[in-house]
């Protein structure tokens, strides 16, 4: 019986690895083919090919959901746009992902491509500097190039990121990523010792903060309630280390701008110690303000306020 048991096993897991080997392949596919197209035709025809697939699939009520739920002055014209916006968004985030390598284009040497930094100092300054730092950003326009931007200033932040369920997806994108974005640690149990780790030695770390978190903080996000990681909270008041806020702008033309902004000023309690909540909540609200600036440049499909389940999704 016992030997019975191991073989159905090792057929069950067989399976389990074809059929997640075959999806990989199948999700790939469409990539390679992309390959084939100038850049700029990839971004605007998955643009257009996203704001027409999106609103048919089940997941575009959580998107109208979400959207009303943040915009409750907008109107139903102005939710609609915003969504497909958002759509559009996904749409180009893949043919970017395809294309990142010839898009990221900045020299500071050669103005006039199609990525412009803003913040250049405080990039040379992080480089230089021999005191540990926290990078953050959220899901707004391409964030995937904010990493490649601080390898190429010789940053060397270690990017904490959330693999795909299939491991063969995950195992190529971790490659993608790795070679362009220099250390990522996945996000599991131990992910926070192989950051502190980072910080200990004075280095640098980057986080996106617009996660949900099932066992976080209780904070606001457009006025509902959120549950934050308090990860990165924890960590400034471990390090004693400075935050700063770095976001992506998608530009007309299949252009962009990289943001990276001065360190926000850390709540601290009355003795002095860093107050973990405030900051969580701090960090909801710069996100907050980026989000209202560029609305349709935000992943809206996210179910941020854990209500997939009311919708039945």
């Amino acid at each position: 019986m016992s030997r019975l048991r191991q073989i159905l096993t090792r057929l069950v897991l067989g399976a389990r690895r074809a059929r997640e080997w075959t999806i990989a392949q199948l999700t790939f596919l469409p990539l390679i083919l992309m390959k084939l197209l100038p850049a700029d035709t990839a971004l605007n025809l998955m643009d257009r090919l996203a704001r027409t697939i999106g609103p048919r699939l089940k997941r575009h009520r959580l998107v109208m959901t979400n959207l009303r739920m943040a915009f409750p002055e907008k109107t139903e014209e102005e939710i609609q746009a915003i969504a497909l916006e958002s759509w559009g968004s996904i749409g180009r985030m893949a043919a970017e992902y395809v294309f990142l390598d010839e898009l990221f284009d900045f020299d500071p040497d050669k103005p006039g491509g199609r990525v412009e930094v803003s913040g250049i100092p405080l990039f040379m300054e992080l480089r230089d500097s021999p005191r540990p730092f926290i990078v953050f950003t959220a899901h707004t326009g391409n964030f995937e190039m904010l990493p490649v931007a601080g390898a190429a200033f010789g940053l060397g932040v270690t990017v904490l990121f959330r693999p795909p369920n299939n491991p063969y997806v995950a195992e190529r994108i971790f490659s993608f990523r790795q070679k362009r974005m220099g250390t990522l640690v996945p996000s599991h149990a131990g992910s926070s010792f192989a950051l502190a780790r980072q910080l200990e030695r004075g280095g640098g770390i980057g986080v996106l903060v617009d996660q949900k978190f099932k066992k976080g903080l209780h904070t606001l996000f457009f006025g509902q309630e959120v549950q934050t990681n308090p990860l990165l909270a924890k960590l400034v008041r471990q390090f004693g280390c400075d935050v700063y806020p770095a976001r992506c702008i998608r530009l007309p033309n299949n252009r962009y701008r990289l943001e990276l902004e001065e360190p926000i000023t850390i709540p601290r309690k009355a003795e002095g110690s860093v107050d973990v909540e405030a900051t969580a909540q701090l960090l909801n609200d710069k996100v907050e303000q980026w989000v209202r600036e560029y609305p349709g440049q935000w992943l809206w499909y996210h179910d941020r306020w854990r209500i997939k389940r009311t919708l039945k999704l």
